[in-house]
C-alpha cells in the first residue's frame, strides 16, 4: 500500500484539497455563481423579450383586425354611397327626361295651336276675299238684288242677334 503510487497520488490529492481547497473553492464557486447569474439574467431577459414580442404580436394582430374591419366598413359604406349616387343620378336623369319630354310636348302643342290659328286666319282671309269677289261680281251685275240683300240682311239681323245671345 505505501509502495503503491496510486496510494500516494490519492494522499497528495487529498492534502492538496485540504490545504488549498478553500482558497480554490471560493473563486471556483464565485465564477460558477457569476456564470449562473449571467445565464439567469439572460434567461430573464429572453423571457421579458418574448413577453414583449408576444404583446407586440397581439397588438399588431388587434391593429390588423381593426384595420381590416375599418377597411371593410369603408368598402361597404362606399358601395352604399355609390348605389345611392347611382339611384339619385338615375332619378335625376329620369326627371330631366320627363321634363324635356313635357317641354317638347308643350312646344309641339303650341306649334299645333299656332299652325291651326294661322290656317284659320288664312282660311278666313281667303273666305272673306272670295266672298268680297263673289259679292262684288254679283252686285255689279244686278243692282236691284243689292237692295234686296241689304234689306233682307237688316230684317234678319234681330233674329240672328237673339240666336247668338241665346
Amino acid at each position: 500500500m505505501f509502495h503503491d503510487p496510486r496510494f500516494w497520488s490519492a494522499v497528495a490529492f487529498v492534502l492538496f484539497f485540504v490545504l488549498f481547497g478553500r482558497s480554490l473553492w471560493k473563486p471556483l464557486v464565485s465564477a460558477l455563481d457569476g456564470r449562473a447569474e449571467r445565464i439567469r439574467a439572460e434567461l430573464d431577459e429572453a423571457a421579458r423579450l418574448r413577453r414583449e414580442a408576444e404583446q407586440m404580436l397581439e397588438d399588431a394582430t388587434r391593429d390588423r383586425e381593426a384595420a381590416l374591419a375599418e377597411a371593410k366598413e369603408l368598402v361597404e359604406h362606399s358601395l352604399r354611397e355609390a348605389a345611392n349616387i347611382a339611384a339619385q343620378a338615375r332619378k335625376d336623369a329620369e326627371d330631366t327626361a320627363t321634363r324635356r319630354e313635357q317641354m317638347a310636348k308643350d312646344r309641339i302643342s303650341q306649334a299645333e295651336r299656332s299652325a291651326l290659328r294661322e290656317v284659320r286666319e288664312t282660311a278666313v282671309d281667303i273666305a272673306i276675299q272670295a266672298t268680297r269677289e263673289t259679292l262684288a261680281a254679283s252686285l255689279q251685275s244686278d243692282a236691284d238684288v243689292d237692295g234686296k240683300i241689304v234689306d233682307k240682311s237688316i230684317n234678319d239681323l234681330p233674329g240672328a242677334l237673339s240666336q247668338r245671345a241665346a
